[in-house]
């Protein structure tokens, strides 16, 4: 039977169970008790946080992480600055990135979500308003939404992934996990 975990990744913590490229280890996966032989399906920055997908099924794992597959991953993002809706139509029709051009993103204006204060807390300047944006991709490129907010003018401030395919983050506080039913 297949296993799937469900994991909150804090922020600052890399997706994979070691880390051999630091002199200083960081903390990675190893140090949140997962269950032995699943490994993460898809990459999450250790700048970002959110939904994590572990699986012992390589099958999965690859279906996950594919771009060919085109699994959904909705983000929740905050940026600098305040875009209004018609900023938004350059992530909805598909923008071209230094590798390429990007398949259209759903994305849309939302309130702040009631989500866990982040630790270190996010930079907030008086003179510079800040917005929360929904995107969902159908791709995973390198820090493609960091990158496709960047090219539209509106830095990223925080980014949660909040669901990947029909999984969420729902009920899941930084550093918990549980296994999907």
């Amino acid at each position: 039977m297949t296993r799937v975990i469900l994991f909150n990744k804090p922020i600052g913590v890399l997706p994979q169970f070691t880390d051999a490229k630091s002199p200083s280890p960081r903390p990675t996966l190893s140090g949140f008790g997962l269950p032995k032989g699943v490994y993460a399906a898809g990459r999450l920055d250790r700048d970002s946080e959110g939904l994590l997908v572990l699986t012992d099924n390589g099958k999965l794992q690859a279906r996950i992480a594919s771009p060919k597959a085109r699994t959904p991953k909705t983000y929740l993002v905050q940026v600098e600055g305040d875009p209004s809706e018609a900023d938004l139509e350059p992530l909805r029709k598909g923008m071209t990135l230094k590798d390429g051009p990007t398949r259209p993103a759903k994305a849309r204006l939302i309130a702040p979500p009631e989500i866990w204060e982040r630790d270190p807390p996010v930079r907030v300047r008086k003179t510079v308003p800040d917005r929360w944006i929904e995107i969902t991709l159908t791709e995973g490129r390198n820090r493609q939404v960091r990158r496709m907010c960047a090219a539209i003018g509106f830095p990223c401030l925080r980014l949660i992934r909040w669901q990947v395919g029909d999984w969420t983050l729902d009920g899941l506080k930084p550093g918990d996990w549980k296994e999907a039913k």
